[in-house]
């Protein structure tokens, strides 16, 4: 129903506990190079538990190609420099949701290639020190927004 994207992840047990939760949603993962990990590396499968034979996983060479294989979906990026929050957006199926690398987040030239309205945000508290959300929980609070949307058709 939805496309999962993480541009140039780095941290392999956060792509494993991802590929876990595009397995129980349903959802197609697609990573972009380069990556930070080989896929069959020992703690990104340690990670996500095997669950990869049940996950759609793709890898792109980069980010116009991933979108191009995709049909050219509605992308909304997830940065802490998005302007609009998240459950602001009403999704359909076959959106896909962008997630940068775990240590600096999307480039600025990958968030000012999209409109405005498609740079979202997770509110956090604003308590000095505080960086962002860990990866795959920003991508399970994301998709599971838009799958809420949904109904949750498809689920349990």
């Amino acid at each position: 129903m939805f496309s999962l994207i993480l541009y140039q992840p780095e941290i392999p047990p956060n792509t494993g506990n991802i590929i876990r939760l595009c397995a129980n949603t349903g959802t197609a993962l697609h990573l972009v190079r380069p990556l930070g990990f080989e896929l069959d590396e020992r703690r990104l499968r340690r990670a996500g538990l095997d669950y990869r034979e049940f996950a759609s996983v793709s890898v792109h060479d980069d980010l116009a190609a991933c979108r191009e294989a995709l049909g050219r979906p509605r992308l909304f990026a997830f940065s802490t420099r998005g302007t609009r929050r998240y459950d602001g957006v009403r999704y359909e199926p076959g959106d896909a949701l962008l997630f940068g690398p775990e240590t600096r987040g999307l480039p600025d030239a990958v968030l000012a290639s999209l409109d405005e309205s498609c740079r979202l945000r997770l509110p956090m508290a604003t308590v000095s020190g505080n960086r962002s959300l860990n990866l795959s929980n920003a991508a399970a609070v994301a998709l599971f927004e838009a799958w809420r949307q949904q109904d949750f058709a498809g689920g349990a």
